[in-house]
């Protein structure tokens, strides 16, 4: 079963004549440690697409199912939609969006905490993913006192704290140069194939395509896949319309 499906998902904004279809009708499936790349100019939806999947801007139409939970249906479900989110979807975002009075430590242990875990064992989680994340070593130092790759490490394994399904990333490479983003990349890959999470990401950056399973582009809210056939090396079929 995959970890993610959308079908005929949609998002208009306005009313009447002033109505703007900026994601017209979508369907999409992503399957366990598939890592996947939405593609596309600013203001195609793929932003638009992220935050209908995880509903914290609820689409107009169709049918999102994540971890086997049915969570919209041409309408709510009645499902707790926040409590789902902090146990089975991790974010990660381009602005690294840590609590700057926290340690590293403290700011990955936090989101386990609100989702009910003992202090105690929220920080043998945080310091378990700083070490899987190779930065240890920073356990106790402020977002200040590490660079950014350091700091964009710390955000994903605070998006990893709740051991999610499904992790959703706006452009996690942008802010990196080349040789930061493409370790941010693997780092992807490996939590994709290792904890077998679906990771979807948003992202301009080309020079990191080859690091996806699968590639969609989005251009005037229209969702196609993009026929990757001539690449060496087996790829994934998603699933779109």
């Amino acid at each position: 079963m995959p970890v993610v499906e959308i079908h005929n998902v949609s998002q208009t904004f306005g009313h009447g004549e002033l109505a703007v279809q900026v994601l017209k009708p979508t369907s999409l499936a992503v399957e366990a440690g598939e890592l996947v790349a939405l593609l596309g100019p600013s203001g195609s939806g793929k932003s638009t697409l992220l935050l209908a999947i995880s509903l914290i801007q609820p689409p107009t139409t169709g049918r999102i199912v994540i971890d086997g939970q049915m969570l919209y249906d041409d309408g709510p479900t009645g499902i707790d939609v926040r409590a789902f989110r902090r146990s089975k979807i991790g974010f990660i975002f381009q602005q690294h969006n840590l609590i700057p009075f926290l340690t590293a430590l403290e700011n990955i242990a936090l989101m386990p905490q609100l989702n009910g875990l003992s202090r105690r064992e929220s920080d043998r989680r945080a310091k378990d993913l700083l070490g899987y994340l190779e930065i240890a070593h920073r356990a106790d130092s402020l977002p200040a006192q590490m660079s950014g790759g350091e700091q964009q490490r710390v955000a994903i394994g605070r998006a990893l704290a709740n051991e999610p399904a499904l992790i959703l990333a706006d452009e996690p490479t942008a802010a990196l140069d080349t040789e930061r983003g493409t370790r941010v990349m693997a780092m992807l890959r490996k939590i994709a194939r290792e904890r077998r999470s679906a990771v979807i990401a948003v992202t301009h950056d080309h020079r990191m395509i080859e690091g996806f399973d699968t590639v969609y582009h989005l251009d005037d809210g229209r969702l196609t896949q993009v026929d990757r056939s001539a690449q060496v090396g087996p790829q994934r079929v998603g699933h779109v319309s």
